[in-house]
C-alpha cells in the first residue's frame, strides 16, 4: 500500500530563497535516485512565503525509510534545509485511493 508524507516547513524570515532551490535540487535527486518515489512535490503558501509543504507518495512506508537514508536527504534536508527552518512538521498516512 502506497505511503504519504506531508511535511511542512516553517523557514526562518530572509531563508526562503534558499531553501527553495535546496528543494528544487532534492526534487532533481530524489526523481533520479529514488524509484520508489511515485510523486515528490514541494509548495509554498502563496500569502506566506516562508511555509512549505511537502507532498510525497512512496510505494510504501519502507520506502520513505529509505528515503530519509539517502545521501541527498541527509545532505540537502538534514544539511541545508533543516537549519534553516523554525521549526518542522511530518505526517505520514497509507493511502485510501489511487
Amino acid at each position: 500500500m502506497a505511503a504519504v508524507l506531508i511535511a511542512r516547513y516553517y523557514v526562518n524570515p530572509g531563508n526562503s530563497a534558499a531553501v527553495k532551490e535546496a528543494l528544487q535540487k532534492m526534487a532533481v535527486r530524489v526523481k533520479a535516485d529514488e524509484p520508489a518515489c511515485l510523486v515528490y512535490n514541494a509548495n509554498i503558501d502563496p500569502e506566506n512565503e516562508n511555509l512549505y509543504c511537502l507532498y510525497e507518495v512512496y510505494r510504501d512506508a519502507a520506502a520513505i525509510a529509505a528515503h530519509r537514508e539517502t545521501p541527498h536527504f541527509k545532505e540537502i534536508i538534514e544539511g541545508i534545509i533543516v537549519p534553516l527552518l523554525e521549526k518542522r512538521e511530518r505526517e505520514i498516512y497509507e493511502q485510501v485511493i489511487g
